[in-house]
């Protein structure tokens, strides 16, 4: 194969690694030379690829970010209402994103995003797409200011549970972390407060 058509493979291949060595060593402890020998390539071609630890840190998160991404607009491609937010609450709890490995990958990021601006910042771009994309499935059944404030409710369960689960103080399924999301969007339902 040519050497230039080794470049993604490798580069994906460091972020697996990646979040294989977060998971078991958290994003603190883990180091470059860590995340290359899963790799099986060099320290030296892992800072050739991404610089730096920190680098390779916010790449591993936006790939995260982009396959949930990615899921999420399978999931809603052609659904409105009802069945475009069951989708948005489902594709949160697949069981991709129960993976151990990605589960501890996720709350390390929680974590390290308290220090690391360039990690806040692809936090928030998580945030507002998932409340603009409830926002839009929730509009056409309650007001706006219904919609507005279930949106940022569901947001929140929906990385609370998942937060608790990663810490195991909360639910230990999928199933059970959406039902959970799920009778708090009946509970509001039932509040409806007049069309739009």
């Amino acid at each position: 194969m040519p050497k230039i058509g080794m470049e993604p493979l490798r580069r994906e291949a460091l972020i697996n690694a990646a979040i294989s060595a977060i998971a078991e060593k958290g994003t603190l402890a883990v180091t470059m030379a860590d995340i290359a020998r899963r790799a099986d390539v060099s320290s030296a071609l892992a800072h050739h690829y991404f610089g730096s630890k920190e680098d390779l840190l916010a790449a591993t998160m936006r790939h995260l970010l982009s396959e949930l991404g990615a899921d999420a607009r399978a999931a809603v491609s052609g659904k409105s209402g009802m069945a475009r937010l069951s989708a948005l609450i489902h594709v949160n709890f697949s069981p991709k994103q129960f993976q151990p490995e990605t589960v501890a990958a996720w709350l390390a990021f929680y974590v390290e995003a308290q220090r690391a601006p360039a990690l806040r910042r692809l936090l928030r771009v998580y945030t507002r797409r998932l409340h603009t994309n409830l926002l839009v499935a929730l509009e056409p059944l309650m007001s706006r200011l219904q919609a507005e404030r279930t949106a940022r409710g569901i947001g929140a369960l929906i990385d609370g549970l998942y937060i608790r689960h990663a810490l195991a103080e909360g639910p230990s399924d999928a199933d059970t972390a959406i039902a959970l999301v799920e009778d708090y969007l009946s509970l509001q339902l039932s509040r409806k407060e007049g069309a739009r």
